[in-house]
């Protein structure tokens, strides 16, 4: 018997937020989330960006099913609102995808300090505190989903990035740890990890490097990510997809 509500859309009547939702990832995943009939709040620093975005898809799926919620995560008083600024517009929650986040790339000995302070804080700080926030609003309405964008890098010491895969092997010690301590309250909490995706994360590759990954077929589309999200979120929550690693098949450790 199928477990469906009657519409067809298993997120039907569930509340989505997604960090980093202007572009790439995260709007994947808003465009996989409002598919399968969640409400979305699109969480951005980019106010002009979110109020386009919204715009495009509350015309194509429904007036009021994207929200555009503008907070910039690494201003700390502005990142400890979220959960109620989320509650405050949508009434609700019941996912969570912390997304948002930044590369940097390259050698260490080149890289600019100020940068490797700011990429460890937005992906590894402002995720850790935003679950934290959220996480006392699931435990109490006895279930949740935590989705985390973490990356292949978490899964191979990548030679080409070793600030980037230092992150992204933190968030996924993270990621397994709480899940352990929150899936009893009915809380799920999964990574999913791409290898290399045509966003804005990759404007800091070498020319030469992302010139050949597009050439040999090796980057995957942000869309096909967000089939993967959707996939995670509708399985019965007897069931917990911990982590997907998903790379291109042509991509060569």
């Amino acid at each position: 018997m199928s477990t469906l509500p009657p519409n067809g859309q298993p997120l039907s009547g569930q509340v989505a937020a997604i960090t980093g939702a202007a572009s790439g990832i995260g709007l994947a995943s808003t465009e996989a989330l409002l598919g399968a009939g969640a409400r979305v709040v699109l969480v951005d620093r980019d106010a002009a960006a979110l109020a386009a975005q919204c715009q495009r898809l509350n015309a194509h799926h429904g007036e009021g099913r994207a929200l555009a919620l503008e907070i910039d995560l690494l201003d700390p008083a502005a990142c400890a609102t979220l959960l109620e600024r989320v509650l405050a517009l949508a009434g609700g929650l019941h996912i969570f995808h912390a997304n948002a986040g930044s590369y940097v790339g390259g050698d260490l000995v080149d890289a600019d300090p100020a940068a490797i302070d700011r990429m460890l804080h937005l992906n590894i700080n402002v995720v850790m505190k935003n679950v934290h926030d959220v996480l006392p609003h699931f435990i109490a309405q006895g279930s949740g989903d935590v989705l985390v964008t973490s990356s292949l890098a978490a899964h191979f010491p990548t030679p080409w990035e070793p600030v980037y895969a230092a992150s992204k092997w933190a968030i996924d010690c993270f990621v397994q740890t709480v899940r352990r301590q929150v899936f009893r309250h009915g809380v799920r909490v999964g990574a999913i990890s791409p290898g290399p995706v045509i966003t804005a994360l990759l404007a800091d590759w070498p020319p030469e490097k992302l010139a050949q990954a597009k050439a040999n077929g090796t980057l995957l589309d942000p869309a096909e990510v967000g089939e993967v999200i959707r996939f995670m979120l509708t399985r019965p929550r007897g069931m917990t997809i911990r982590d997907v690693v998903m790379l291109p098949s042509q991509f060569d450790l």
